[in-house]
């Protein structure tokens, strides 16, 4: 049971290698509707979903705009919902607009 930080080139490359990767984002619906990258928008509050809507056993991506929520929604999911290998973009939507696509619309 882990948390890791990753980059976003590494998070990047490592959903081209496995299909199978949980990717979620935890911005607000109206955040998400601004701009993504296509991950599965579950805003964090309403974190309880996540747990019946995805395999706790499977390697699990999380990004926010900046790292901060994707965090604590990771933390949350491995204590109380016991998912095992969750993987926190680092620095979010921010960071990734800034190495891999700066087309991203944020705000």
């Amino acid at each position: 049971m882990s948390i890791q930080q990753l980059s976003p080139q590494d998070c990047s490359d490592l959903i081209a290698r496995n299909s199978k990767i949980q990717c979620i984002d935890v911005r607000e619906h109206y955040e998400y509707e601004l701009g993504n990258i296509g991950f599965t928008n579950i805003p964090m509050s309403e974190t309880a979903s996540i747990s019946e809507k995805f395999n706790p056993a499977q390697q699990t991506i999380i990004i926010c705009r900046s790292g901060k929520r994707a965090e604590a929604v990771g933390n949350l999911l491995l204590k109380e919902f016991h998912f095992t290998d969750i993987i926190i973009v680092d620095g979010g939507l921010l960071a990734w607009k800034a190495s891999i696509d700066s087309t991203i619309q944020l705000d």
